[in-house]
């Protein structure tokens, strides 16, 4: 497996991958990643600045999975970890634990003390995952959320 970043070419089947995944727990909803404006053109997106990124896992020249993180508007010091999917038929393999991995030590290196996310109780898979990563539930979303959807928000210092 090789994690990498996100270019243009990724963009269809990263977005196709995040849309299958919350559609398998309907949470293909309004206040989702479901419908960011960006998640069709995540490289363009995530390429415009030098302080956020996006990777992706690729096997066999197949992208299998993808996380990113960008800084947090008004909290100085904090990112948030976005749209960890990995493809249902590849999970349960280390590609989401490689990719927080990767997004966790761009964000150490670009300065960042604390990665915050945000998660629906229904994907017991990453609530689990986040937790054995060390994540700790914070309570609540910080003020600039958009994605009203979710009720799980975990914080992680770095």
């Amino acid at each position: 497996m090789i994690i990498r970043a996100i270019e243009p070419r990724d963009d269809a089947a990263m977005a196709a991958i995040v849309r299958r995944s919350l559609e398998a727990h309907g949470l293909n909803v309004p206040g989702t990643a479901y419908f960011d404006p960006e998640l069709d053109h995540l490289s363009a997106h995530y390429g415009a600045a030098t302080n956020r990124t996006y990777f992706v896992a690729e096997r066999d020249g197949e992208v299998v999975g993808g996380a990113g993180c960008s800084p947090v508007p008004g909290a100085d010091g904090v990112a948030e970890l976005q749209k960890l999917y990995v493809a249902a038929a590849w999970r349960h393999r280390g590609i989401a634990r490689g990719l927080t991995a990767a997004v966790e030590e761009f964000a150490r290196t670009a300065g960042f003390s604390t990665l915050y996310l945000e998660t629906h109780h229904d994907l017991v898979a990453a609530v689990a995952l986040y937790r054995a990563l060390g994540y700790r539930e914070s309570g609540e979303p910080l003020p600039s959320s958009l994605h009203t959807a979710m009720d799980v928000f975990f914080e992680k210092s770095l």
